[in-house]
């Protein structure tokens, strides 16, 4: 897997490359620090699988930086770092085609599963802002056809953490679970992770013991 990850800050860089090196077996990563460096490094015959683009460093323009980089690796995903962030500059960053936004307070782990999100064909955005952006059609209740208490540990969960919860508590596996909601296996494996953490849970009985004491009905 070939990783271009762009940031001014070469401490930033050495502390998450340590990380970066566990998406996979075999990691190739190419550094810049700025912008057109990273555009320059790009070699169209082995074109990067991920780009990371820190959304204060030379060159980025605020989000235009984006684009310019989506045009020399149209068919990579490009995820946004950042050390400031909020709900408008998030959703710009979306709408002008980057496929996740990782603020640079997240942990070294989390900011794994959430690239391995990306790579799964997701969007990863800071969980603090998922209920607001997603603007959801169904509310969480109806979607896992239970009643979910508002303001307890079920309602940290987002809705796609309580919809495969719902598939858990009902015996199925990650495989199967991915077919149901058309995700693939990996993708729901980090979702379960995601939801284990959340819920304090160690494995997945204990997570649907958690679920029924804290009002899954």
């Amino acid at each position: 897997m070939r990783v271009l990850f762009a940031d001014d800050h070469n401490l930033l860089r050495d502390a998450l490359k340590v990380y970066l090196y566990k998406l996979a077996e075999n990691v190739e990563i190419t550094e810049a620090g700025s912008l057109d460096e990273a555009i320059g490094l790009v070699k169209p015959a082995a074109p990067p699988d991920l780009v990371l683009l820190d959304l204060q460093m030379p060159g980025m323009d605020g989000l235009k930086g984006i684009g310019r980089m989506q045009k020399r690796v149209p068919n990579a995903p490009i995820v946004i770092l950042s050390g400031f962030f909020d709900r408008r500059t998030v959703l710009a960053a979306i709408e002008n085609g980057a496929r996740g936004f990782i603020p640079k307070t997240t942990s070294g782990e989390a900011m794994i599963n959430a690239l391995r999100l990306v790579l799964a064909g997701e969007k990863y955005l800071p969980s603090s802002l998922i209920d607001d952006v997603s603007v959801p059609s169904r509310s969480a209740a109806a979607l896992v056809g239970r009643t979910i208490p508002q303001d307890g540990l079920l309602s940290k969960l987002t809705e796609r953490e309580l919809e495969i919860l719902k598939y858990v508590i009902d015996g199925k596996t990650n495989k199967e679970i991915g077919k149901v909601v058309g995700l693939q296996e990996i993708t729901v494996k980090v979702h379960v992770r995601n939801a284990y953490k959340k819920l304090g849970a160690a494995n997945r009985a204990d997570a649907v013991r958690i679920a029924l004491q804290h009002g899954w009905e």
